[in-house]
């Protein structure tokens, strides 16, 4: 339920500014965006860190109660101010279960593969079998639905399906790095799990840094996409030159390398979020939106699992992400095929980035501004 409510939350968000401001202006708010969710995701886990050390555990679910509903307070009379399209529309339903269903046994076979079962068993292939009926079925309700959960008018647009793409590639090689970068740190640097965690804010300032400058510079150029891709280059070729040190370098070589890697893949995220949204009609913008978040998030979930099969195929004691190698000396291999792999799914994403149209970025029109003011 979480899950669903939260879901929603990360694409309406984007729609609702999407809503209010026009492309080439819209980038400029990805520096709020990139700002809100670095201190949120800083001091999340160090507050909750705190509740369960000092306090009670539970209490890391119950803070999200009152911080509910003062956001609640803080954005609703602003939102009773946007305009409501008098329009009817229909959930699809079955459309939304089938894709739930072909998702999760994707990831069950992900999970599975390598680690409970062997990748050739029949568990794990039949789970595969499973996942790609129930996303034929998917395409299938897509093609039948009189309103489908996701319009074909949309998914046939080249810049949103290129950008959607390449923001799932991205963002697989992205959230896996944060999830075996602290093992990393902790099997071959030998830092605790606290100095792993505090080290893992490079990282994350590196992203939101690349984040805001994109945002900022995408106004001031007509080929903004070179922007993504010249970021996508830079954090490749350091994600290689990582998996070239990565038995002997220091603690600050590893930092400033993993800065540099976050900088270079956060100037993607404004980018394919601007790119996709300017490409479709205003009816679109949420469709539209929604796509690219799910992608995001399926990327996120994939990236974990295929860097988990590689660190099981080279047998590091992994049953999952997260996990602590406690009085384990793991040798470097491991990690550098982790980074290899991390830089070539890069290569992809900027591949499918390069493939994706560029069209000219939306500019207020002759009254827009003062409206908005208003």
């Amino acid at each position: 339920i979480q899950g669903a409510g939260g879901g929603g939350l990360f694409a309406l968000t984007q729609t609702v500014v999407g809503d209010l401001v026009p492309p080439r202006e819209r980038a400029r708010y990805a520096a709020w965006f990139s700002g809100t969710w670095a201190v949120a995701s800083v001091a999340g886990p160090l507050l909750g860190g705190t509740f369960a050390e000092h306090l009670h555990w539970s209490l890391i679910f119950w803070i999200n109660i009152p911080l509910g509903f003062l956001a609640m307070a803080i954005i609703n009379k602003p939102l009773k101010k946007l305009p409501i399209a008098a329009k009817r529309h229909r959930i699809d339903g079955l459309g939304a279960l089938l894709l739930i269903i072909a998702t999760a046994l994707l990831l069950l076979a992900l999970n599975w593969g390598g680690s409970a079962y062997p990748w050739t068993s029949l568990e794990v292939i039949g789970v595969l079998c499973g996942s790609a009926i129930f996303w034929s079925a998917f395409a299938l309700r897509l093609m039948r639905a009189a309103e489908p959960l996701i319009s074909l008018e949309v998914l046939g647009n080249p810049i949103v399906l290129a950008g959607t793409l390449s923001m799932f590639l991205l963002q697989a090689a992205s959230v896996g790095m944060a999830v075996y970068l602290p093992v990393y740190l902790q099997a071959v640097l030998g830092l605790s799990a606290a100095e792993s965690g505090i080290a893992m804010l490079g990282l994350l300032l590196g992203t939101v840094g690349g984040a805001a400058f994109s945002g900022r510079m995408i106004p001031h150029f007509t080929h903004y996409k070179r922007i993504a891709m010249v970021g996508v280059v830079f954090s490749m070729l350091c994600l290689c030159l990582l998996a070239v040190v990565a038995g002997y370098a220091t603690l600050l070589e590893v930092e400033v390398l993993t800065i540099c890697i976050g900088f270079g893949t956060g100037t993607t995220f404004p980018v394919t979020t601007v790119s996709v949204q300017n490409a479709v009609d205003r009816v679109h913008l949420g469709v539209a939106t929604g796509v690219l978040t799910f992608l995001r998030s399926l990327g996120s979930a994939l990236g974990v699992a295929m860097l988990g099969a590689v660190a099981l195929g080279y047998g590091l004691p992994l049953a999952g992400e997260g996990v602590r190698i406690a009085g384990h000396s793991a040798t470097v291999e491991p990690f550098v095929m982790i980074f290899a792999v991390a830089a070539a799914t890069l290569l992809l994403g900027l591949i499918t980035l390069t493939l994706m149209p560029e069209k000219e970025l939306r500019g207020y029109a002759d009254n827009a501004a003062p409206m908005l003011a208003e």
